[in-house]
């Protein structure tokens, strides 16, 4: 269903997923995918993309089955799947999911996020942050700042989506209560799942309505046109 309108008198802090959420996450790898292309055939090896394309299957995997410590099982499984070292596969992983799209990420942002956060702000709405992966650096390139800032892998957490306890504990940290609070995210089965089960209100951003989700499709579209009601007016 389409979103049309949620009671934003009755929210208080607004939690955003990151990758897909903030940000064109089809973009950007497309983009990626060029430059992992090119540094394979410098290299005359395949290990690279071996290693990233087994890290993002066995990471699904590992959210699918919810497991705690999640970092130290998807090693373990990816050593298994690749034969590479660990430290072979840290190095992979930080330069190619961590450090290289950064270069990009600005330009894939979505339009009308900054001023949907000023709004935020305007109505001392707090905005958190939720992410699976580590997220402070992702949006200082995209010029974006956040109250709560929450990643899979940080302390006290250690489980990915759709297990709630990452969301549980930014509501903690804001003082704020489920009835409070509106997760908005992209994936229905990891972000809606998260939120639904912490008794949170979800939010998705779809290019088309999903089956049984309140969707929206831009940071423009009518759901958010209260927040965006003071900048007109001024």
């Amino acid at each position: 269903m389409i979103a049309s309108n949620v009671d934003w008198g009755t929210i208080r802090f607004v939690v955003f997923d990151v990758d897909g959420t903030l940000y064109n996450q089809r973009r950007l790898r497309l983009r990626m995918a060029g430059e992992l292309l090119a540094d394979a055939v410098a290299r005359g090896s395949l290990i690279n993309l071996r290693v990233l394309r087994a890290y993002r299957f066995l990471r699904e995997a590992i959210g699918e089955e919810e497991i705690d410590d999640f970092q130290t099982s998807l090693m373990a499984r990816i050593v298994a799947r690749t034969g590479q070292p660990a430290e072979k596969i840290e190095a992979v992983v930080s330069e190619w999911i961590g450090r290289r799209p950064l270069a990009y990420i600005a330009s894939c942002r979505y339009d009308g996020l900054v001023e949907l956060f000023a709004g935020l702000r305007r109505q001392n709405k707090a905005i958190g942050i939720y992410s699976d992966y580590p997220a402070d650096e992702k949006l200082q390139r995209m010029t974006l700042s956040a109250d709560y800032v929450l990643a899979a892998s940080d302390p006290g957490v250690g489980i990915l989506k759709p297990h709630p306890r990452g969301l549980q504990m930014l509501m903690q940290r804001a003082g704020v209560g489920p009835a409070q609070t509106v997760l908005i995210g992209d994936r229905p089965e990891r972000d809606g799942l998260a939120a639904r089960r912490a008794g949170v209100l979800p939010l998705i951003r779809s290019d088309g309505a999903r089956e049984g989700w309140l969707t929206f499709s831009t940071y423009s579209d009518p759901v958010f046109a209260a927040l965006r009601a003071e900048e007109a007016s001024g």
